[in-house]
């Protein structure tokens, strides 16, 4: 399903006068459809500009991402918003809810540019999914921080993505929230769902099928980072 092969993600200095600086260095990986990969290392590995690729919310400078056989980096901006809208689903640490909007309009936010046949009770699925069908009409405000994550969650799976991406989606929560965010996702990848996971948590990453340790932009051997797991 997914093909890096050789990206590289340079930023400038932050100081404008040294030498630029490798987000990502060099990184080939391949995961299939219908994988559950977690994607550790500590702050500052390269993690989330590692998911910023996968999820075209940022473009590697050198290197290629093949999608289903098509280098979707070199899509032109159009092409890549639809590819995001349609393709994939994204969750974040912080839960990014509308304020003023209840559960179900917050769930609903991205069918807004989908250009799908019928949207009729898409949103009630996807919170149907997630275990939150009685909670539809609830604000935020009114939600624990495990249900606004949940929230979340069924917001990107609204328009049933192919690849599910999560970038520390357990970090603002509480052992118990966390736990149940991640059998949420265990229990969409049974059911075929190809999800990515972003953290420096090894409990959390222990839901995934296989993990990648990465460390200064680079993807550290399987050996030593079995050995950086249990140390």
């Amino acid at each position: 399903m997914i093909e890096l092969q050789g990206i590289v993600r340079r930023f400038a200095s932050p100081d404008g006068g040294g030498a630029a600086v490798n987000a990502l260095d060099g990184v080939s990986l391949r995961i299939e459809r219908g994988e559950f990969v977690a994607i550790l290392g500590a702050s500052g590995s390269g993690k989330s500009t590692l998911l910023n690729v996968l999820g075209l919310l940022d473009q590697p400078t050198e290197g290629k991402y093949l999608f289903d056989g098509s280098d979707v980096a070199r899509l032109g901006v159009a092409e890549q918003a639809r590819f995001r809208n349609k393709r994939v689903g994204f969750v974040f640490q912080s839960f990014h809810l509308m304020p003023r909007t209840s559960a179900l309009e917050n769930v609903e936010l991205p069918l807004l540019y989908s250009d799908r046949d019928s949207l009729e009770g898409l949103g009630k699925r996807a919170l149907d999914s997630v275990g939150l069908s009685d909670r539809v009409s609830h604000m935020p405000s009114q939600l624990s921080g495990g249900q606004q994550q949940r929230v979340a969650v069924a917001r990107a799976l609204v328009n049933e993505p192919d690849l599910l991406l999560a970038d520390e989606p357990t970090g603002n929560l509480d052992a118990q929230s966390a736990t149940e965010i991640m059998e949420i996702f265990k229990r969409l990848n049974a059911s075929g769902r190809t999800i990515i996971l972003v953290t420096h948590d090894v409990a959390m990453a222990r839901y995934a099928q296989r993990s990648v340790q990465l460390e200064r932009g680079r993807i550290v051997p399987s050996e030593r980072a079995t050995l950086l797991e249990v140390s």
